[in-house]
């Protein structure tokens, strides 16, 4: 197999004689993350906020819109701070990324059971909110990432340079 050919599959476009560059880690992924995320959960929160509207009027649908931006924004912090994070120290971001999750989750239960519930929730369009977003959420955050080159161990320039 010829340098040009190595790693393209046939009819890719790669010209006789071109090499094809190597691949690299993804550079910031976290907003493409929270990009592709937060636009699954919208259209799911859309649907299910006119579905509940049509089946039990303003409070459904309020809960159903409540419910989806509080994960919405619990989520999407992570992301953010992820972001903010591997721009100053790449190799850092996926270890912040673990303890902001993890001082959310308590922050957020505090939170939650601080503020009580409001007169005009209802908890079975609460909880399906809640757990359909946190549902779409994971699984297309576990596939955005599964796709992303994270470099985790860099090479050591002294060894390229031999």
């Amino acid at each position: 197999m010829t340098a040009s050919s190595a790693g393209t599959p046939a009819g890719r476009g790669t010209e006789p004689g071109e090499v094809t560059p190597a691949s690299g880690e993804t550079p910031s992924p976290w907003l493409k993350i929270l990009g592709l995320c937060s636009a699954a959960c919208g259209i799911l929160l859309v649907v299910a906020t006119a579905a509940a509207w049509l089946l039990t009027g303003a409070s459904g649908a309020g809960s159903v819109a409540f419910a989806g931006c509080l994960v919405i924004a619990f989520f999407g912090v992570s992301l953010l701070v992820g972001h903010i994070v591997g721009r100053r120290n790449p190799s850092g971001a996926l270890g912040i990324f673990v303890v902001t999750y993890v001082v959310k989750v308590v922050g957020f239960a505090v939170a939650l059971f601080a503020m009580g519930q409001p007169a005009w929730l209802e908890d079975t369009w609460f909880f399906g909110a809640a757990v359909g977003t946190v549902l779409v959420w994971q699984v297309c955050e576990v596939i955005a990432f599964s796709r992303t080159r994270y470099l985790l161990y860099g090479s050591n320039p002294a060894e390229e340079a031999s």
